[in-house]
């Protein structure tokens, strides 16, 4: 074990449970790092992500020189990149500004390519074991399974998902409701998080709560005991209700894999869909349609746009909801009540 000083390494936010204290030296191997490993690395070149997501909630401007402490992991992201959790001893990818190391396999031809960094080593603790971020989830408890779930699901990365997570989870909390705002599967990063936390959620969490950098590639069965783990915790929080979103489009691998699976879905109570416009809106209900699920409301950024709010309710017979009803406490406590009802009749 190689020992090294890390007091000005920057850790990134995927890393948020884990103490950096903890590091005490550097197992050279990168090649043998898995899914969660911890890396050391100094950035070579800027790329697409100039800074780093800190576990504080602020971003960091990264320079050439600068030691970075990220997980090893994949990512699915079609505006970004798509990258595996592989670690090249000659250098690897910043696939993600919230903390994801890999190998660059795809890029959008509208971004730059991705920023640089030389792999030092694997971190170490005391003891000489990797520091995994799977080792700092959190606790295994026994979900009661009877708090009511609605999931937020949309055609795409940047459909408006997460506007109506948070814009939901602050209408229900308007409304009386003690909420959990989670985010169910994608790559670590803050916005999100920070976003949720805003809406004045009782309980924010993510899959990196549960031990993942990111759920690219992950088996379902541990992305679905990732989810599982985040409900607990909110039943544990004191929570009554969770809105929880699953990242990128119904399409993408995991989310379709879960999506697919009905001892997943009979784990949520109801269904937002959002998405761009009214052909995505008729495209993507008739899909969700071959698992049995119909969305109680279509929002997102058509919702924006009242003809083609027009377009899309007559398109599928369900309503648009825009961010300012999901903020609005009667509104928000409809959803609730549709959404509780749904659950006692998937549960029977």
């Amino acid at each position: 074990m190689t020992r090294m000083n890390f007091r000005t390494t920057k850790w990134c936010f995927a890393s948020r449970r884990i103490d950096p204290t903890l590091a005490s030296g550097l197992d050279r191997d990168v090649a043998s790092a898995m899914p969660g490993d911890m890396i050391l690395g100094r950035v070579v070149s800027i790329g697409n992500h100039r800074r780093i997501q800190l576990p504080t909630g602020r971003p960091s401007t990264l320079y050439p020189g600068d030691l970075v402490a990220l997980p090893c992991g994949a990512r699915y992201a079609p505006d970004q990149f798509e990258g595996l959790a592989e670690i090249d001893p000659n250098g690897c990818d910043m696939l993600a500004g919230g903390g994801c190391l890999g190998r660059m396999i795809h890029r959008n031809e509208r971004i730059k390519p991705p920023t640089c960094v030389q792999p030092l080593g694997r971190i170490l603790d005391r003891d000489g074991r990797v520091l995994n971020t799977a080792d700092f989830a959190l606790p295994t408890r026994i979900l009661r399974d009877d708090m009511t779930v609605i999931c937020v699901l949309g055609t795409s990365m940047n459909s408006g998902k997460t506007t109506a997570t948070a814009a939901l989870a602050h209408g229900l909390t308007a409304a009386g409701w003690r909420v959990a705002a989670l985010k169910g599967t994608g790559t670590g990063a803050f916005g999100d998080y920070n976003d949720y936390c805003d809406a004045g959620a009782g309980y924010v969490g993510d899959f990196t709560d549960a031990g993942m950098a990111t759920t690219y590639l992950e088996p379902l069965p541990r992305i679905v005991s990732g989810i599982d783990a985040l409900l607990a915790e909110a039943e544990t929080r004191g929570c009554n209700i969770a809105v929880m979103e699953l990242a990128d489009g119904i399409f993408q691998r995991e989310t379709a894999a879960l999506l697919a699976d009905p001892t997943v879905r009979r784990r949520f109570s109801g269904y937002l869909f959002a998405c761009g416009d009214p052909l995505a809106a008729a495209g993507g209900v008739a899909e969700l349609a071959r698992n049995g699920i119909r969305p109680m409301a279509l929002t997102g950024k058509l919702s924006c746009s009242p003809m083609a709010v027009s377009e899309a309710e007559a398109a599928t017979a369900t309503k648009v909801m825009t961010r300012t009803q999901l903020l609005d406490p009667a509104e928000a406590n409809q959803l609730a009540a549709r959404a509780a009802v749904r659950r006692v009749v998937v549960a029977a």
